[in-house]
């Protein structure tokens, strides 16, 4: 036998006025079951909670592209200390050379919700026009988001330097859509810097080690070690005696790489390499071209052909 009754707290129909921004639910005193409870207790999703999960999907993705923006400018900015954006992106080249596939995730590590951003200071006095080449691979093999800048130390930049990345991109302004971010910054500095990651590691110097760093990122270095060897050989000689040397180390540089493309198409053998790119971009910068032997201006021409050294004979004409 019951002790007491009580009575209800509050009647079964609450009417209260809400504000259009909130939400409705289902009164829990109401009597009976509407169909919308109905549904509820079967497992299905209330009309009214897909329209909120929408509205917070659209929320999270313009958070996610703000960040995206802000992450961009903080390296590329605030780090390197850019003041003049010239131009963006460049179209890939249709032509390819390189048959080896590369996972971005595999080579640099997961990172999430970032651009990866490879920032490079360059002194326009001296274009690094192997970097070029390989920028140009980079936009076949991935999705890059490329600039140009000019540091507040140089007075004076050529209009040819301030595209030669390619026209601007109209989907620039979506950094998450792209897979690599790839600055060039024109400043006065005596050695070419590349960095990678702008918080946490040392510049790399030197237009040979960032090539390499570069290479790598298209999967394409040589696995065996007596060819990666070589590689490396060939692109020492062409930087410290073509780029960097006299006339006499000069020509007997001229006269290696003629014996050796008189064996092979390619100075690695058959297939085109990093090598190939350092040393034709040493020759060209050399101005050797017309007194180079014939098997060098063979080979010359048949890196012009591949498309991708187009970047740097316009910098040279």
């Amino acid at each position: 036998m019951p002790m007491y009754q009580v009575k209800p707290v509050s009647p079964g129909e609450i009417k209260i006025d809400l504000p259009t921004c909130m939400y409705k639910l289902p009164n829990v005193h109401a009597q009976g079951t509407s169909c919308d409870e109905h549904a509820l207790q079967n497992g299905e999703v209330d009309p009214t909670v897909k329209v909120l999960e929408a509205r917070q999907d659209d929320i999270l993705k313009r958070l996610y592209e703000l960040k995206a923006t802000v992450d961009g400018l903080t390296k590329t900015v605030t780090t390197p200390d850019a003041d003049l954006d010239a131009t963006t992106l460049s179209q890939g080249v249709s032509a390819t050379v390189f048959k080896g596939t590369a996972d971005l995730d595999c080579l640099l590590g997961k990172d999430l919700g970032a651009l990866r951003d490879i920032v490079i200071n360059a002194n326009p006095s001296n274009p690094p026009l192997s970097l070029l080449v390989l920028h140009s691979l980079l936009c076949q093999r991935y999705r890059v988001l490329s600039a140009v800048h000019v540091h507040s130390s140089v007075t004076v930049v050529a209009p040819s330097l301030l595209s030669c990345l390619g026209p601007r991109h109209t989907d620039s302004y979506t950094r998450h859509r792209f897979e690599l971010g790839f600055t060039l910054i024109w400043k006065d500095v005596s050695k070419l810097q590349m960095k990678f990651n702008t918080q946490n590691m040392c510049p790399i110097e030197g237009e040979a080690n960032v090539a390499r760093f570069l290479y790598r990122l298209l999967g394409a270095e040589p696995q065996d070690p007596v060819l990666a060897t070589q590689m490396d050989s060939w692109i020492d000689t062409a930087v410290f005696q073509l780029a960097e040397g006299s006339g006499k180390e000069q020509a007997a540089v001229l006269r290696s790489l003629n014996g050796a493309l008189g064996r092979s198409p390619w100075l690695l053998g058959q297939e085109f390499s990093l090598a190939d790119i350092v040393s034709a971009c040493c020759v060209l910068q050399a101005n050797n071209c017309t007194s180079a032997p014939p098997n060098v201006q063979r080979w010359l021409k048949s890196c012009q052909n591949l498309g991708h050294f187009n970047c740097a004979y316009e910098l040279l004409h």
